[in-house]
């Protein structure tokens, strides 16, 4: 479970989308304020997943190759093989240049709620729900893995927070070096994109594939 969240954790923190649209937050007017409430929003997705997932197995990871272990790893390998071809279709398709979504023009003017509304529609809910699954696996009696669920949660959020305190500590310098990272992920979104949905859904596929035949 430990390696799974591991990479889940790091493919959803260094996904470009998101973190371009924080970037755009935190450069607007209350831009603090904004990236917090996106913050704080996106975390509370990730812990709302998690703790329905808890809700559903009380806790108690389901028995080897029971139907509910195997549903959660079929659904896993599903979403590790989605990702495959999601990439190797991307991959295939002709470099566009990048477009602005419509809402960017209007992020001066959007409020707490539209930013904490951002956070839920831009999270990359394939690796979400991949994190859901390898969640059945939890046992709450013990306490690495509460542990484990707590780094997984920061791990998934690390960028937006890294982010959101550099704002604060240095907030004459953030903003130059933060648009600079900005262009550098509009510039190279696709191949983030495509490299991030290969190899976490090539690592998901075969994670799952061994799980279920051992």
């Amino acid at each position: 479970m430990v390696a799974d969240l591991l990479v889940i954790g790091t493919a959803i923190t260094l996904g470009p989308l998101h973190n371009t649209a924080f970037i755009l937050l935190l450069s607007s007017r209350r831009g603090v304020r904004k990236g917090l409430a996106f913050l704080l929003s996106w975390l509370a997705n990730l812990v709302a997943v998690i703790a329905c997932v808890l809700l559903l197995t009380g806790g108690t990871p389901p028995v080897h190759h029971s139907s509910p272990s195997s549903a959660a790893l079929a659904a896993k390998l599903v979403i590790g093989v989605g990702l495959v071809l999601f990439g190797g279709y991307r991959s295939r398709q002709p470099p566009h240049p990048y477009r602005p979504p419509s809402w960017t023009g209007r992020v001066d003017n959007a409020g707490l709620g539209t930013a904490a509304g951002l956070a839920w529609l831009l999270q990359p809910w394939a690796l979400v729900g991949a994190g859901a699954a390898t969640v059945v696996d939890a046992d709450l009696s013990s306490l690495s893995t509460w542990l484990d669920l707590t780094g997984y949660c920061v791990l998934a959020t690390l960028s937006l927070l890294v982010m959101e305190l550099y704002s604060v500590w240095a907030p004459e310098t953030c903003h130059a070096r933060l648009n600079a990272l900005r262009t550098r992920l509009e510039q190279r979104q696709d191949q983030l994109i495509i490299t991030l949905s290969l190899l976490a859904g090539l690592w998901l596929t075969a994670s799952s594939i061994y799980d279920l035949v051992t």
